[in-house]
């Protein structure tokens, strides 16, 4: 099995999603560890279903 191109680390303060390929953070900070996000940027990789997903992501920070 390859290894995962995107991975959330736990940081203080919340998740940032890494970049592995790129060796960067990717995205902003968030709350919760989002999950369906990181499946999403590591599977089909949909761009209307990860905008979607940001946006959810987004307002839960509020």
């Amino acid at each position: 099995m390859s290894r995962r191109r995107y991975v959330a680390k736990g940081i203080p303060g919340g998740y940032r999603i890494w970049d592995n390929t790129a060796r960067r953070w990717w995205g902003e900070l968030y709350e919760l560890c989002p999950d369906d996000l990181l499946d999403e940027l590591n599977g089909a990789r949909d761009h209307d279903r990860i905008t979607v997903l940001l946006k959810r992501y987004r307002a839960a920070k509020r």
